[in-house]
């Protein structure tokens, strides 16, 4: 476990007064995931001591039950998928709009593509025997995610169109919460999953399953989970909201310390009150060790990443935009919106720079950042309508 008698940094020092936080209890929602490490080493560990807080924390069973805690104040702030955020921002799961708050990042990196051991035996062990099959066999699969606007229904959604495959046309989808993947898969209710870990991991443990693709190969230091928030909370807590993402910045830091430090998280968070999962299907991923279950192995040069020197925990506006396009690519938004403008209103860009300034954590100097994709396209953010459009493989023109 992590040895919680270490003592903290000097800088940690909570300053009273004016900066004091004005709620100082606060309800964390989590999922069972191996990226909810720095919030459970943050509540457990006392990294918002310093701060004035005290986290408690709330394992939820479903993204769709962590939205809706979100929504109603039971949950005072969460992990959350970077799109469930821009979904109720944009009032895209059928209920009206809500003003939302991305806090800070909390992970890039660390999601998989795992589909079933049946696939595995008919050899259907790669994206092209993958693409030959779907379109070959009258019977479509079925391809698990997490949630509708998700980051796992990107991730699937655009390495199967990198390949040729079309997500909404080629494959059927089903929405299981991460813990279920595995029980599914073994079920035959699914052929295959995207979904954080440890879950890709576990499948491969059991022999229920393979790793096809990892979300680092999709695009390298993605973003992930982010904390979020409502904007109302913000509004009416500014110190609260700042003094935490100060603690969960620590504590992003201390976890990527060094490899002992990772090792003591992986074992807390494997326990029955978090992820309540093997330490064998969650240690290895985490330290980067990668195997298939197809007989290869290796050290991923982009693994899960909690801190990255601040720039996993940064909230660029890009990456709030890119998920924007993705929406409008598959359908889910049905028009252009004012994309920077909305992305702007939900980053919380200087409560983040208050936050890592008092913690000593270094701030890029820009708000987008460059990335390559696994298509060879670049995502810059600086034309989000025009990249939306610029996809052979879409559901822009099913609307007519």
């Amino acid at each position: 476990m992590i040895d919680s008698t270490s003592p903290l940094p000097d800088n940690l020092a909570w300053v009273a007064g004016s900066d004091a936080p004005e709620k100082t209890a606060l309800n964390l929602g989590f999922m069972a995931l191996t990226d909810s490490a720095s919030l459970v080493v943050a509540a457990t560990q006392g990294f918002g001591q310093p701060y004035g807080l005290t986290l408690n924390l709330q394992r939820q069973n479903s993204w769709s039950g962590l939205r809706d805690r979100l929504l109603s104040g039971e949950l005072d702030a969460a992990q959350s998928l970077y799109g469930l955020i821009y979904d109720l921002q944009l009032g895209l799961g059928g209920a009206s709009a809500t003003d939302m708050a991305v806090l800070m990042g909390l992970c890039q990196n660390g999601q998989s593509i795992n589909l079933s051991a049946p696939l595995m035996r008919d050899g259907v062990t790669s994206a092209e025997a993958l693409r030959s099959h779907v379109r070959q066999n009258g019977a479509q699969l079925t391809l698990a995610h997490t949630f509708p606007t998700g980051t796992h229904a990107m991730w699937l959604y655009y390495w199967l169109a990198s390949h040729g495959i079309h997500p909404l046309q080629d494959v059927r989808s089903l929405v299981v919460p991460p813990a279920q993947m595995v029980e599914h898969l073994k079920a035959g209710r699914i052929d295959g999953f995207c979904a954080g870990g440890p879950w890709g991991a576990l499948a491969v443990d059991e022999g229920m399953g393979f790793t096809l693709a990892t979300s680092q190969q999709i695009w390298p230091d993605h973003p992930e989970k982010v904390l979020g928030t409502t904007r109302a909370f913000v509004e009416q807590y500014p110190n609260t909201a700042r003094a935490l993402v100060m603690s969960l910045l620590d504590a992003s830091r201390f976890i990527e310390a060094n490899e002992d430090n990772l090792r003591s998280a992986a074992q807390l968070i494997s326990s029955e009150d978090y992820v309540d999962a093997p330490l064998a299907s969650v240690e290895p991923r985490l330290l980067g060790r990668y195997q298939d279950g197809l007989g290869h192995a290796w050290q991923d040069a982009h693994p899960l990443r909690f801190f990255n020197d601040g720039k996993a925990t940064y909230p660029w506006l890009s990456d709030g935009l890119w998920f924007m396009t993705q929406f409008r690519r598959w359908g889910l938004l049905r028009e252009d919106v004012d994309y920077l403008g909305t992305a702007r209103q939900v980053q919380q860009l200087d409560l983040y720079r208050e936050a890592a300034s008092a913690v000593g954590v270094s701030v890029p100097a820009a708000e987008m950042r460059a990335s390559t994709l696994i298509d060879g396209r670049l995502w810059d953010g600086s034309d989000p309508a025009g990249y939306a459009r610029s996809f052979e493989l879409n559901a822009l023109a099913e609307r007519g």
